[in-house]
């Protein structure tokens, strides 16, 4: 049971970090379509970007950071320790 919920929980973890770093690149070209647009609708578009947007992606990207916390917990991993950790079976 606890292998299935590793499983699953190592699946989503690695998905939604795909989402969060792709959904925070996506930022990039919002900043750069405001650069080369200019005036008043770049200043709406990077407000956006700054206060609605990015805030959404850091919730929802440090939830998925505990999960991978959790998820080494349950495997017994240990990383950046000066000891040694549980190999990685994979």
């Amino acid at each position: 049971m606890k292998d299935k919920i590793v499983k699953a929980m190592t699946t989503l973890f690695g998905y939604g970090m795909m989402v969060c770093l792709f959904a925070g690149g996506l930022s990039f070209f919002g900043y750069l379509a405001a650069l080369l647009i200019g005036g008043e609708t770049a200043t709406g578009i990077c407000k956006f970007i700054y206060k609605q947007y990015l805030p959404v992606v850091f919730v929802i990207t440090s939830s998925l950071i505990l999960l991978g916390l959790v998820r080494m917990y349950l495997c017994g991993e240990t990383a950046f320790s000066a000891g040694k950790g549980k190999k990685n079976k994979n």
